[in-house]
């Protein structure tokens, strides 16, 4: 039976930057669990797939933040930028520091499929399970039986399983010894306790908010939705909130005092969709007065507008999660190889490690970047040359 140099599981952003960086291409096989690759970059990002951000950083990730500060010194978003324009990827740029695909998410995936000419791969090819014998991993798939001498593993997190996700690399971290970090569903909507019902009224509007989560902060959008609120500041407050209360500011950079003594009515005074302010002036059972007839403590209880808060009942779970959090401990992989320090010739890349960036291109960049670590690494361990 044929023993493969490297097996790649997962066809996704990771496993694509990896096989089409690799010298050894015509040696490598991808296995992937779909009928296609890169199901989840098409949707992305709207469908424009944001594969970087201008300005990226340790402390725009949940990980294990040393780990995460070397590396982002040798892999910053130049990197990633210059190695897709390079490869006639036309970009736009969005909230100053966000790269998308100009026009659709099949740009960067074509680059990626174009990468991997020569390189083998078994689609709709679910993994069972994996073993090592002697130097020599074991791979059995509905496919059936493969081997390699190197196994990749960049099979991604729980998010999505509409389109494939399954919990594979996990599964074989820990078959491996490997422990994962707790796994919970992030950058995604929060639902809501009955007494934030009311937010379900207004489904479908969408407001400026400040949002603060333990020492985080987000300003961006808020959209009421029919099962509780989402949005870019709700997403990036999800990756940081386990329980709890988060604060809203529902009237950023707007100065409160300057409604006093005003004839126009409160819906009318307070920058929020009319909607919105007469659901607030509701909740906190003041009527829709002027500025002028407003009482010492209806003014108190308006400044709740300014840092509302309230605890989440939960998350709209994996299905509508971008991304998951947690996952295998960092603490035993190598920076820069992505190598298991347990098991010899085992990489872990992307979204199955412990690595989870904000809203804005951070897990894509994570994605790409450690994937080219792992490649150039394998390529400069190798003395084997496929031109």
């Amino acid at each position: 039976m044929k023993i493969y140099e490297n097996i790649v599981i997962g066809g996704g952003a990771s496993g694509l930057m990896f096989a089409s960086n690799l010298r050894e291409k015509r040696d490598t096989i991808i296995l992937e669990n779909n009928s296609k690759f890169g199901a989840k970059v098409l949707i992305s990002g709207g469908g424009r797939c944001n594969f970087t951000n201008k300005r990226v950083y340790a402390g725009n990730y949940l990980a294990k933040k040393s780990f995460l500060k070397e590396f982002l010194k040798e892999y910053p978003s130049s990197v990633i930028f210059d190695y897709f324009i390079s490869r006639g990827l036309n970009y736009t740029v969005k909230n100053e520091t966000q790269f998308f695909c100009k026009s659709s998410s099949k740009e960067i995936l074509d680059i990626l499929i174009n990468g991997i000419k020569g390189v083998k791969s078994s689609l709709n090819c679910k993994v069972l399970s994996v073993k090592k014998r002697d130097d020599i991993f074991e791979v059995d798939t509905t496919n059936g039986l493969f081997l390699s001498k190197n196994l990749i593993v960049s099979s991604g997190g729980l998010s999505f399983a509409k389109i494939g996700a399954t919990s594979i690399g996990f599964d074989i971290a820990k078959e491996f010894g490997h422990s994962v970090n707790s796994l919970n569903p992030a950058l995604v909507g929060f639902t809501l306790q009955p007494k934030e019902n009311f937010f379900k009224e207004l489904s479908g509007v969408s407001v400026d908010v400040d949002v603060k989560v333990g020492k985080k902060s987000f300003s961006g959008s808020l959209l009421f939705a029919h099962r509780g609120v989402s949005g870019p500041a709700i997403l990036n407050a999800s990756l940081y909130w386990s329980k709890g209360e988060i604060e809203i500011d529902f009237l950023p950079n707007f100065e409160l005092f300057s409604i006093k003594g005003s004839k126009k009515s409160l819906s009318n005074l307070l920058p929020l969709p009319k909607s919105v302010a007469k659901a607030f002036l509701s909740k906190l059972n003041i009527d829709d007065k002027n500025g002028l007839n407003l009482s010492k403590d209806e003014f108190k209880k308006l400044e709740q507008l300014k840092s509302y808060k309230f605890a989440p009942a939960g998350t709209f779970g994996y299905s509508k999660a971008e991304v998951t959090k947690g996952g295998i401990d960092l603490d035993r992989i190598e920076n820069f190889t992505f190598e298991s320090k347990l098991i010899n010739n085992l990489y872990f890349l992307g979204e199955v490690l412990d690595v989870t960036g904000e809203l804005g291109g951070y897990n894509f960049h994570f994605a790409f970047s450690s994937a080219l670590s792992c490649a150039k690494y394998l390529n400069d361990k190798s003395s084997i040359f496929y031109g």
